[in-house]
């Protein structure tokens, strides 16, 4: 069974979304090609929020790929995932959305910081409000499971 929502998320997509620990983040090169990665991320019923964080990395926050690629096409995906060795446990939420980088010392970077810093203890040590959060405005959502709803 599936359900298409446009616009926005329901109450119940938002409310299953945030139990989520992990997305994979889909963004297009400059080249066209997909590229995947997955993110740490939290919720607030508006947005999704993603650090750019200290774990390590080659290259500065905003020489990301997933950075470059989010400023010159918006268009991202998320995707979470129930997996299971019976099939008819499967399900997926897929959301389609328009991404851009919070600037430091907002409010609105701030209440995404203290988002991201509940959800995971590991931010607590963390100077993410020093870093950019990637945002993203759901703009559709393709909610799938297995088991009839």
């Amino acid at each position: 069974m599936s359900h298409i929502s446009h616009g926005v998320l329901s109450a119940d997509q938002w409310q299953k979304l945030a139990t989520y620990r992990v997305a994979r983040f889909g963004t297009v090169d400059p080249r066209g090609r997909p590229q995947v990665i997955p993110i740490c991320f939290a919720v607030d019923g508006i947005g999704i929020y993603s650090s750019l964080d200290e774990k390590p990395k080659r290259v500065q926050a905003r020489d990301l790929g997933r950075v470059r690629n989010l400023l010159a096409h918006p268009d991202v995906t998320i995707t979470v995932d129930d997996y299971s060795e019976d099939w008819s446990k499967l399900s997926y939420l897929m959301i389609h959305g328009m991404a851009d980088l919070l600037d430091l010392d907002t409010e609105l970077h701030g209440q995404a910081v203290s988002l991201l810093r509940s959800k995971y203890p590991q931010y607590q040590y963390m100077a993410i409000e020093r870093r950019p959060v990637i945002r993203i405005l759901p703009t559709s959502c393709y909610d799938w499971s297995a088991a009839p709803r």
